[in-house]
């Protein structure tokens, strides 16, 4: 023992400290995907931001993969990038392979593998599919970062999910929930992208990860269209 130290009342041991590193990161947005009868509409407003600080107000969530396909997903940014350029690196490859496109469903599959691929130290993504199927029939998958998916009419992630998956549910052309008297029938084209603006205006006034441009991407039978909107900037 230190008798210098005990005179002078200094403590006999530093304050332990601790060192960490967090590999993860999350940078806001949302994203949403409603499927038709034969188009589906996949969307996702373009902020990217940390805490209260604005990286950029323009950076894409949503990618075509193919003619027939778009991903898109939240989260950490880095990893997403990522992701997207593994799976478009698969497509080129199968296409060269085997002299054709890989279709959707075939898409979600390999989605799907890759994330499990990496579950031990998993792509901190949270993503959606969609597109059309070989019969031009609509389809939607959603996806945990462990790989785990499934078909979903529509669904969204993301930072305002908790905002306009509640909204989706209650529109009578959509989910149908929550509603005794309704009658159900397909959405429409129109009908999905008005419900789709409809629900980032209001999650961008509510949630302030959400913002700046929204991308809508129709997928039909003819190809892939892309249709940008302005939100709330602040």
């Amino acid at each position: 023992m230190n008798p210098v130290a005990l005179y002078n009342h200094e403590p006999l041991t530093s304050a332990a400290k601790q060192h960490q590193f967090d590999p993860y990161e999350m940078n806001g947005g949302t994203s949403l995907v409603i499927k038709g009868s034969d188009f589906c509409v996949v969307a996702s407003d373009t902020r990217q931001s940390v805490g209260f600080q604005i990286n950029s107000r323009y950076a894409p969530k949503t990618f075509k993969l193919t003619d027939n396909a778009v991903i898109t997903a939240s989260g950490f940014s880095a990893d997403s990038l990522a992701l997207f350029k593994k799976l478009s690196q698969n497509l080129e490859w199968y296409k060269h392979a085997h002299d054709k496109v890989m279709s959707t469903p075939a898409i979600a599959q390999m989605l799907s593998n890759t994330l499990y691929y990496k579950r031990f130290f998993p792509y901190y993504s949270f993503c959606l599919v969609g597109g059309i199927d070989e019969q031009g029939r609509g389809v939607a998958y959603s996806y945990d970062p462990m790989g785990s998916y499934g078909p979903e009419p529509y669904k969204s992630v993301g930072s305002a999910s908790t905002l306009i998956q509640p909204f989706l549910d209650n529109q009578a052309r959509v989910g149908h929930q929550n509603q005794q008297i309704v009658q159900q029938s397909e959405i429409s084209l129109e009908s999905a992208i008005s419900i789709t603006k409809d629900a980032f205006t209001s999650a961008s006034e509510r949630d302030i990860y959400t913002g700046d441009f929204l991308e809508i991407f129709v997928i039909k039978q003819g190809g892939v269209t892309v249709e940008r909107v302005d939100l709330r900037k602040d």
